[in-house]
Order: C-alpha cells, then structure tokens, then sequence
C-alpha cells in the first residue's frame, strides 16, 4: 500500500519526524497527544468502511490544534530593528500602549513577549540582539532559550554579518525553520544611488551568499520597511508565516493520523487476504459471481467506504465536489483499473482470457489453476482500492489543515 506518511512530508521542513508510530506518539512539541478514544473511533469506522466518520475526526484533531500556542523568536544583531519590526509584524504604531520599547540606544537587554489579534495563540519573543553581550553564541542560545521555540525570524540591516550566518546555521542545525527579514529599506531607498530593483535584487543576492559560503540552505527572505508595515514584502511575510503557523500546530498530529490509518488499512487488507484464501468470495463480498470483475470492485469500494455515494457524502461535508477524489482513483471503475495497472492489465487481457479457457479442458488442472489466478486478481483489486482509500485519506487531511 501507499505510504500515508510520505505523502506528508512535503507538507512541513520542520523537525524531522522518525517515521516509527511509537517515537511519534512521543514526539513532544506541546501538541495534544490523540485520545485512545479518537484512536478508537477512527479504527471503527475505517473497518466498518464509514469515511465520513474519519473526516469527522479528522476535523475535530485539526480544529484542537489549531488552537495550540506557538512561540516565534525574533532575533538577530543588536540595534536593527527588532523591536520596531514585532510594531510593525502587528500593525501597531509605536506609540501605542501594547507596543514593544524602541530607542536609538539598545532597548531590549531581557526577552520580551508580546502577541497580536492578526495571529491569534501566537506569541512573538523580542529577544536582546546578539552582540549585546559579550556572551558566545553557545552561551545567547542558551540564555535565550532558543530550544522552546518553533519558528524564528532573524533581523538585519545595513549588512548581513557573520552573526547573521551564525545564527542561521545554529537555528538549521536545530532542524527548526527560519526568515530572514531586512527592516530598513526605507533608509536604503533613500541613500543609495541604485535603482529600487538594483537595489533589492543586491539586498538579497548578499545574503543568499553569504549563507551559501557556510552551507546553509536558503531560508524565505523578506525586504521591508518597519515604516511601512503593508507595503514591500510585509504580505507576503504575513501570508508565508500563517502557512507556516498552519503546518507547525498540524503536522505532528497529522503524521499521527496518517500512522494510525495506514496501521488500521493495512490490518483490513491482511485479513481480506486470509479470508480471500480460505472462504468464498461470493460470501465475502455479498456478490453471485466472483468473476464479474465490476460487481467485486465495487464491492470492494464499499467494503473502504470509497464507493461513489460515500465520496458524494464526504465531498459535501469538505464543502468539495466528488470528482476531486475520483480523479486521484486507479479503482473508480474497472476500466480505469485495468489501464492504470499493468498487473490487472496483464490479467484481464485476451491472452490471459484464451489460455484459461484451455485449462477448462484439461480437468485436473482447471480448478486449481482457475481459484489461483482468481484470488491473484481479487488480491490486486484489494490492494488497489485500499491504496486509494490511503491517497483520499491524505487528501482529506490536507484539506482540513489548510481551512484552519
């Protein structure tokens, strides 16, 4: 079968998770862990083929964490701005009463917190600029509580230092994400004799280099004014880091719910396998004719729960059309089957036909020869819908975690 969790990866570049149900159940990140009830309900009505009730629990697990707090760390060197840019993150003058202190002389010497009604359960972490101090980078790391954050943004102006590039490789080595985001370029417009796009193309060619020279992947970069907190790049920003926000609270959980709906498919088609064996497929599958191909599909499908009136009833409840599951099916009909796998292909084709019909000459051969290539292909239709089920499944989970 397909493999759930692999479909999720390209979802997040976060932590790495290890790909064992156990060290994912453990994996600590301050989200809630899923209830032996949840658990329970999903392997009810995975085995009894009602989809509808997975998307019920789907939706509630991402409705949970979605609610859960995320702590961002804005950092950088000392005097470029971070105190202004939280102000700006949050469209707030700095004036204001809820605004962070901002001064020509080094303002933030303790870790400040402050958050904002534009992301919610979110709280953003004015840090003391490294440099500061004449503390190591070891020792602000430490100091700053670096391991209890979940995303960063690194700040800088004027020049992208070797603090900078410290501080990047530090935060990549910790397997977390990172921004970088220039602050100033309203003070850059207005003093270098570069075009506006010479010049920005320049701001971000230094810094890309800069990481590159010391092996670090390249992170989103982002030019704006702290004046000007719509303009520039700030959407774009606020855009990237509510994706971000989205993927941090639910890929833990959703790499979760993959393990235990992949666990719980694969469980069913080992045990259709053994029965497939050893009972009548007529009575398996509540069908006459255990070679009427077309009739067994379908029974197979409604066996998952992804026969043509359950997806109409999951599409309706993800607000969705019923086609944008059948598109991503090998089994929604046999036809398609059979051309979109060269095994069915192989054996349902003429030649395959002919040479069993030869076999029903030949009495001691015909009915042993006729039950094998009968329950290899049941076996292939089986693990065919149930690699759909898997693909819906990813889907549907996708679709919860981006309307959140």
């Amino acid at each position: 079968s397909s493999n759930l969790t692999s479909l999720l990866a390209p979802m997040s570049c976060y932590t790495p998770l290890s790909t064992s149900f156990t060290s994912v159940v453990s994996y600590h990140t301050g989200w809630n862990i899923l209830t032996e009830e949840m658990s329970r309900n999903i392997e009810k009505s995975l085995k009894e083929g009602k989809l509808l009730e997975v998307v019920s629990v789907f939706r509630r697990t991402v409705e949970t964490v979605s609610r859960n707090q995320v702590n961002i760390a804005v950092t950088g060197e000392s005097g470029n701005g971070m105190s202004s840019f939280i102000n700006a993150l949050r469209v707030l003058g700095h004036e204001e009463k809820a605004s962070a202190p901002i001064g020509v002389v080094t303002t933030t010497q303790t870790r400040g917190s402050y958050s904002s009604f534009h992301f919610p359960n979110v709280v953003l972490w004015d840090l003391p600029g490294l440099g500061t101090t004449a503390q190591s980078l070891e020792n602000y790391l430490n100091e700053m509580q670096f391991s209890q954050y979940d995303l960063f943004i690194i700040i800088a102006s004027e020049q992208f230092s070797m603090n900078h590039v410290k501080l990047a490789k530090a935060i990549e080595g910790m397997g977390k994400r990172f921004y970088v985001v220039w602050t100033k370029l309203d003070r850059d417009f207005s003093t270098s004799a570069l075009s506006k796009g010479q010049l920005l193309q320049n701001i971000q060619e230094n810094i890309k280099e800069n990481l590159q020279k010391e092996g670090v992947w390249e992170p989103p970069i982002f030019l704006v004014s702290n004046l000007d907190p719509l303009l520039h790049d700030f959407p774009k920003l606020r855009n990237t880091l509510k994706i971000d926000l989205s993927n941090i609270r639910c890929h833990g959980p959703l790499v979760m719910l993959s393990h235990i709906c992949e666990k719980i498919i694969n469980d069913k088609v080992n045990s259709l396998k053994g029965r497939l064996s050893t009972e009548h497929v007529e009575d398996i599958l509540g069908i006459r004719d255990a070679d009427d191909l077309g009739k067994c599909l379908e029974a197979y499908r409604l066996l998952f729960g992804v026969d043509d009136a359950s997806l109409q009833q999951v599409a309706h409840s993800m607000g969705t059309w019923a086609f944008e599951y059948m598109t991503i099916m090998k089994s929604q009909d046999l036809h398609t089957l059979c051309e979109g796998d060269w095994k069915m292909k192989f054996m349902t084709c003429l030649i395959m036909r002919a040479f069993l019909t030869l076999f029903r000459y030949i009495p001691f051969l015909r009915n042993p020869v006729i039950h094998h290539f009968r329950f290899m292909r049941h076996r292939r239709i089986l693990e065919l819908v149930a690699q759909d089920t898997e693909n819906i499944l990813m889907k549907i989970l996708k679709e919860c975690m981006l309307s959140t």
